[in-house]
């Protein structure tokens, strides 16, 4: 069986973000790129998956082909076989539905029945490429999976819908699966499959690679400006006893921030 794993390159939970002088995106001087946290549980859960049911771990990426560099560290150091990474100018305009477009090629071409995404990139927060892709190969999706197991050929998943409640979906293969937070454990790299990592192959290939062109990733949704949210006006510290500082609050939950 193979088994794609649709992976993000992101900037670091730790690193400080800057807009460039010119707003049209962020300063990457300095930044410390990963593969997407919620993307290595669907990295995990793939291995784990090839473990037990045999076959190969596919990652795909659509982005420079410097990317490497983390998949190789995040994902093929822990258990994929191989990646494959677009490369085309023309990703750099497009938006989430013409990145879908190309994954979904890209898993297409390799034959994958089974796809693990992450929930949603840290980066944008958009959570609209897992369902593009599915919508694009025709397959079933379940979102926000906590649980997953299958036998080759049907699958169980258990996903979170909100307020505490879960639900239990089944199916037949083809699927994708989106991984939320408590799905697994990412596994840690050890040295020696960090070495072997270095060895494995990644497919560096071009929209023309998949039968695309620049025109079938044209952005229906474009980004013209960045800037970051406003400076958080000082806090107020009360004073004086219980009784007063409680009316006061009141009084200012009531007349100035207006919640009450």
């Amino acid at each position: 069986m193979k088994i794609g794993v649709c992976v993000k390159v992101a900037p670091d939970t730790d690193t400080r973000i800057k807009i460039s002088g010119d707003g049209a995106g962020i300063e990457e001087s300095g930044i410390k790129w990963i593969v997407s946290p919620y993307d290595s549980f669907g990295i995990e859960e793939a291995v784990q998956t090839q473990e037990a049911q045999g076959g190969e771990v596919i990652l795909f990426s659509a982005g420079p082909k410097d990317w490497q560099t983390q998949l190789r560290a995040g994902g093929l150091a822990v258990g994929a076989e191989r990646a494959v990474i677009v490369d085309d100018p023309a990703l750099a305009g497009t938006d989430p539905l013409g990145i879908a477009r190309v994954l979904a090629a890209g898993i297409a071409s390799e034959g994958c029945e089974l796809v693990f995404t992450g929930k949603q990139a840290i980066d944008d927060d958009n959570v609209q490429v897992p369902a593009m892709v599915a919508e694009l190969l025709g397959w079933p999706h379940v979102s926000f999976v906590t649980d997953f197991s299958t036998d080759g050929s049907t699958f169980t998943a258990t996903r979170n819908v909100g307020g505490g409640t879960q639900e239990v979906v089944t199916g037949s293969l083809p699927v994708v699966i989106t991984a939320e937070r408590g799905l697994n454990t990412p596994r840690y790299a050890k040295l020696p499959a960090i070495m072997k990592a270095k060895r494995k192959k990644v497919d560096v290939k071009s929209l023309g690679d998949l039968d695309l062109s620049a025109d079938d990733i044209t952005p229906a949704v474009q980004l013209t400006n960045f800037s970051l949210p406003p400076e958080r006006p000082a806090g107020r510290k009360l004073e004086g006893d219980v009784d007063t500082m409680v009316q006061e609050l009141v009084r200012l939950l009531r007349e100035e921030a207006k919640v009450i």
